[in-house]
């Protein structure tokens, strides 16, 4: 089973050659990374291009982007990657494994990088949510078998919350396989604008969403929060 690793980039060239470094090792056993750029005005598609395997344009816009990199995969499922986003190692056999023992999609457990002493409680809080509720988060590397992701329609084109409508989607086709390996993010969100300030802000979002908000608006409060 080969996986194709989509990544979304935007304004990414401080640290886009760690992140694709470490998937180099991926890429030498078979398996094919796409970055999928949405306007970089930096140099962040110069440093990533010799390091994947197709580095595709889109209009700007998370769901647009992963789509777009879908859409140039070789792979029989797909694994999507934030740019700030590392796989532990073992990643690539664990998802391998659970697609081949009857999943159909899946995600990570997620541990958040920072200095935050409350950031190990906000992950472990994501983790047991995304496992009670069967819906996963961008944050932790969602993956899916090829057919499954095209009989859903992809990453609805919505300006935020993509992660979580697709999880909806997928939901009806079989519950996720919950891997307890952790990928590792980023906790720039969260200390650049505040734990809790960031935390109650996603919540009220999320909440909203559900009870069936425009997307488009939750996208611009969200950037108005300067997230």
């Amino acid at each position: 089973m080969r996986l194709s690793i989509v990544m979304p980039t935007l304004h990414e060239a401080g640290g886009i050659a760690a992140v694709l470094g470490a998937l180099q090792p991926a890429r030498r056993e078979g398996h094919e990374v796409i970055v999928a750029d949405g306007g970089s005005s930096d140099a962040t598609r110069a440093i990533a291009a010799p390091l994947v395997d197709r580095l595709v344009e889109s209009p700007r816009g998370r769901a647009a982007q992963m789509n777009a990199g879908a859409a140039a995969a070789a792979g029989d499922a797909l694994l999507f990657l934030h740019a700030d986003t590392t796989l532990p190692p073992g990643a690539i056999e664990a998802v391998r494994r659970a697609l081949q023992e009857g999943a159909c999609w899946g995600r990570f457990d997620v541990r958040i990088h920072g200095t935050h002493p409350m950031l190990p409680v906000i992950a472990a809080m994501m983790n047991t949510r995304s496992r009670l509720t069967g819906i996963a988060t961008g944050d932790q590397a969602l993956f899916v078998r090829r057919e499954v992701f095209e009989a859903a329609g992809g990453f609805p084109r919505v300006a935020l919350m993509e992660d979580i409508a697709l999880s909806r989607s997928l939901k009806p086709m079989g519950r996720p396989a919950c891997l307890r390996l952790r990928v590792t993010t980023s906790g720039r969100r969260w200390e650049r604008h505040g734990l809790w300030r960031t935390v109650l802000l996603m919540w009220r979002l999320r909440l909203r969403y559900f009870l069936g908000a425009d997307p488009d608006r939750l996208a611009a409060e969200y950037r108005a929060h300067g997230c």
